[in-house]
């Protein structure tokens, strides 16, 4: 893929960058709260997202900038099981429509803004409530940093080289997101969900015919896979089991992230979360048709220097100067939705689980929107620093080991809204059990994401984040019997406010 600038090119991805930052500028006046400015509105919009706002929102930062690079690039290189994020980003819409809706119910009634605030009002134990604010902000920071690498993708396909163009959209991002809190990526998600949407319909129906039709792109990639001696279109059946274990871990995983945690409080009513699970699924449907672009990276015989080039290679190679401008501006602005959303959920965490709890107890409402717009700088800037001092390799390694982790706060943030049975110093010792021995497994497994499990009949490969949430529940329920047979009470829930 060549690197020069093409002047038509970087013409309209400027325009569409420039359009899109007013846009954050201006969402500062939209929804104007009447109250007094707090973390409420700075951090989750007021809570007062409908519908369609919502299904922007959660689209824009669940389905990412890296997500748009990283699942075609995936099926580029291994083939079939690079399509495991659609049965994932399948079977996760009906977990939340069955356990988000009490999630949120239970953070309205007490006015919970984070994971953290939500463990403490259940269990009244600030360990476990650090425990889980800390996992969810050292998980998140790989994951934007990753944000910041898709953005590089399209910068590169650009010809923009070297640190000055990614500094620049981060100084932008990290502007905007200071003055709007979460109005800036909820304005800016309905422009860059169509941008995407007109990039991946246009990329589906006119690259396969110029291509030779869906059935050369096909033949074209079993025979790329043959030729290289791993890969394929379909999946063989010793990856079954990575496959669909894969799935699940990931789908368990999607919602204890502080971003889409953050989209889920930031809501109006349960019922608007129901609503957007049964709407949610049509992202998937983009997803599919965005993944099936690896395939036709192989059809078009693209020279790649490495897979996360296959989607910008492809709309330099097959489009219109103006149009490749056009995508690689979606692609840019699909980074500044996630990443600034994430930077604000790891915001809130730091100001209401760490700030609040153990620095200014007496902190005023306004003083928790000033300490968690500061801290959402810095965590862009700890991101930034990640992808301009570290290998790339390393930031995927941090998210691969952040997925795992992630998955190990669910019982402390779920178990409680269920049943009543589990005590902080079981969820605890589960936490630090599966966070400690998923991290060594990841380690072990020379940093992949799947570990061979006998279960008698022989070895099977499993998702490492599952089977860590299996000796988290395990470890947590035995320890759990102990305490409970030792006479220690459950706190009881907050019933307002922290």
């Amino acid at each position: 893929m060549t690197s020069e600038i093409d002047p038509t090119t970087l013409t309209v991805s400027l325009f569409c960058f420039l359009l899109v930052t007013g846009l954050g500028f201006l969402a500062t006046r939209w929804r104007r709260p009447k109250a007094a400015y707090n973390i409420d509105e700075w951090g989750l919009g007021g809570r007062s997202f409908g519908t369609w706002i919502t299904w922007f929102l959660i689209g824009g930062d669940f389905y990412t900038a890296y997500t748009m690079i990283a699942v075609p690039a995936l099926v580029y290189a291994v083939g079939a099981p690079g399509f495991f994020a659609l049965p994932y980003t399948i079977i996760v819409y009906p977990f939340v429509f069955a356990v988000m809706p009490a999630l949120w119910k239970r953070a309205k009634a007490a006015g919970y803004v984070t994971s953290g605030d939500v463990v403490f009002g259940q269990f009244g134990s600030r360990p476990l409530e650090l425990a889980v604010a800390l996992t969810g902000v050292v998980a998140s920071m790989p994951y934007i940093a990753l944000q910041l690498l898709g953005m590089a993708a399209a910068l590169k396909a650009l010809g923009l080289q070297g640190e000055i163009p990614l500094m620049i959209a981060f100084l932008v991002l990290a502007i905007y997101t200071y003055a709007a809190g979460l109005r800036a990526p909820a304005l800016i998600a309905f422009v860059k969900d169509i941008m995407i949407y007109v990039v991946v319909v246009a990329a589906v129906v006119l690259i396969p015919s110029v291509l030779g039709g869906y059935g050369a792109v096909f033949t074209s990639a079993e025979a790329a896979f043959t030729a290289k001696g791993s890969g394929g279109i379909l999946l063989a059946p010793n990856q079954y089991s990575a496959y669909a274990t894969l799935a699940l871990g990931s789908c368990l995983g999607a919602f204890m992230y502080p971003h889409t945690l953050t989209g889920i409080l930031a809501s109006k009513s349960a019922n608007t979360i129901r609503k957007n699970a049964m709407l949610l699924p049509i992202y998937t449907i983009l997803l599919g048709l965005l993944a099936m672009l690896g395939y036709m990276g192989h059809a078009a015989g693209l020279k790649l220097d490495t897979p996360n080039d296959v989607v910008p290679a492809l709309f330099k190679t097959l489009f219109p100067h103006w149009f490749a401008g056009f995508a690689f501006a979606a692609i840019a602005i699909g980074a500044l939705v996630p990443a600034a959303v994430m930077s604000i959920g790891s915001a809130n965490l730091f100001t209401r689980n760490f700030w609040k709890a153990y620095v200014n107890p007496r902190v005023t409402p306004a003083g928790e929107a000033k300490v968690a717009k500061i801290t959402s700088i810095f965590v862009k800037a700890g991101a930034l620093l990640v992808i301009l001092y570290l290998p790339t390799q390393f930031a995927i390694n941090l998210q691969l080991l952040g997925g795992v982790w992630i998955l190990q706060t669910l019982p402390a943030l779920l178990f409680g809204l269920f049943t009543k049975w589990f005590r902080a110093p079981a969820l605890l010792a589960g936490w630090a059990v599966g966070l400690c021995g998923g991290t060594y497994l990841v380690w072990d497994a020379g940093w992949a994401p799947i570990h061979a499990v006998n279960l008698g009949s022989g070895p099977i490969a499993v998702y490492t984040g599952l089977v860590a949430l299996v000796l988290n529940i395990a470890v947590a329920s035995a320890v759990n019997v102990l305490v409970r047979g030792a006479g220690s009470a459950r706190a009881p829930t907050a019933a307002s406010g922290r």
